[in-house]
């Protein structure tokens, strides 16, 4: 089932053309009809999809997990108003999760982008999760050296600390990733992928391959 339209794609490139509000409200019921319904309507079919096996997202709504195409501009240098692309994180509270545990989306006409993992982390649970990571090294380095994890998401990124607690300088000499302050993947597909009518399975693909690390991070931070 396709749920976009090339016009998705147009409307974003003549968008970052003209990106202020004159040019917005002209083509406001545009973006409506070709960037918004759609969009909606393809994040709420995914959300359905996922609850049939995840009874945590069956209340859950598209309008919990889609971001505003308003930019916050506020410190920004950049004065641009909207941003050139849709993105929703599907996760048990929606945008108000902490961290990414689910899938979080990007639909723009560069690319189509899937991630998982853990993006943003406080000081406590980061050390949590390094120490459970540190005493169990085999299985960290083996879920994400599985063929399908590895084609799909290739590694895991992270901005990185100089230093390690003493705790795990040992364990870091195996493992490098301990030095991350995040722990995050993602897939990058052709912009015309969101024209296909399996767009639908490959973002569940991605989700699927993603959640068995996301539940080895969830036993040492608990967190929605």
């Amino acid at each position: 089932m396709s749920f976009f339209t090339e016009d998705y794609l147009l409307f974003f490139q003549e968008l970052a053309a003209n990106n202020h509000k004159e040019w917005f409200d002209v083509n406001r019921k545009r973006y409506e009809k070709s960037v918004k319904e759609p969009f909606k309507a393809f994040t709420q079919h995914l959300i359905d999809e996922l609850a049939k096996t995840e009874p945590v997202f069956k209340e859950l709504k598209a309008s919990d997990c889609i971001f505003r195409i308003n930019r916050d501009i506020r410190f920004s240098k950049d004065k641009t108003p909207y941003k050139t692309q849709c993105s929703a994180v599907i996760s048990p509270q929606g945008k108000k999760s902490s961290s990414i545990h689910g899938i979080y989306f990007e639909f723009g006409p560069e690319h189509v982008r899937a991630y998982g993992g853990v993006y943003e982390i406080e000081k406590d649970d980061l050390y949590a999760l390094r120490e459970g990571i540190a005493n169990d090294l085999s299985t960290f380095q083996k879920l994400y050296a599985t063929k399908d994890f590895k084609s799909l998401f290739g590694e895991i990124h992270g901005e990185k600390n100089k230093k390690l607690d003493k705790t795990f300088q040992q364990a870091a000499a195996q493992e490098p990733l301990l030095f991350n302050k995040q722990f995050y993947f993602y897939s990058t597909f052709e912009a015309e992928t969101l024209l296909k009518p399996e767009l639908d399975q490959i973002m569940l693909g991605c989700y699927h391959t993603g959640r068995p690390i996301e539940l080895f991070f969830n036993q040492f931070i608990q967190r929605s």
